[in-house]
């Protein structure tokens, strides 16, 4: 059985490149972004709606009928939701058979449970988290601290819904991982280092 490390991670934490740093300290497959364009390849969507809806848990809308019968209508943006989230398992599948690997989000530590993975949760403090997203720039805007920190809130509640919408399990609750990872005031290199040694010595 191969070795399969899954990362759930608050955005900020520098879960990302925990697990990227992880898996060349180990010599083994990352896979992030590129479950998204697999998935965008098998299902003919964008990208940047397939990133979208992984991150939103889905939302069903109910039509409001006046009489004694209630009709359940077919929602589209549903229907969607789930092929995405039945290629998402899939791919995963077929990643984790292929080699030893780790794996970014996507409800991995989940979906992959019969495979045994090492689950790891990165997390940090909010101060710590909007330092990163400043250096990352990702967005390359100008907020202020208090704007970033409600963007930074909104995408962890977005990934937690979306998380708890199809595992039934509380993201971020120790119970389900492994090991929870404090990244707060950390350097991500050298404590990536020292966990792969971890794994190193289990070889």
């Amino acid at each position: 059985m191969n070795r399969i490390i899954t990362i759930s991670r608050e955005f900020g934490s520098g879960g990302r490149e925990f697990g990227r740093r992880l898996s060349e300290n180990l010599g083994c497959a990352y896979y992030d972004q590129e479950i998204v364009q697999e998935i965008a390849k098998r299902t003919e969507l964008s990208e940047r709606y397939v990133q979208q809806v992984m991150g939103h848990r889905p939302i069903t809308s109910f039509p409001i009928h006046i009489g004694r019968s209630f009709r359940m209508m077919a929602d589209p943006n549903m229907d969607q939701s789930q092929t995405i989230f039945r290629e998402q398992c899939s791919i995963l599948r077929e990643m984790a058979a292929k080699s030893d690997c780790v794996i970014v989000g996507r409800c991995a530590d989940y979906i992959l449970w019969e495979e045994k993975p090492f689950r790891i949760f990165v997390y940090a403090d909010m101060p710590s988290k909007v330092e990163r997203c400043r250096v990352k720039n990702y967005e390359k805007e100008d907020l202020t601290d208090k704007e970033l920190e409600r963007r930074i809130a909104a995408v962890n509640r977005r990934r937690a819904d979306y998380y708890e919408y199809y595992t039934g399990q509380k993201w971020g609750d120790r119970i389900h991982y492994d090991l929870c990872i404090n990244t707060t005031q950390t350097n991500i290199k050298q404590m990536t280092a020292a966990i792969s040694r971890l794994f190193m010595g289990q070889a």
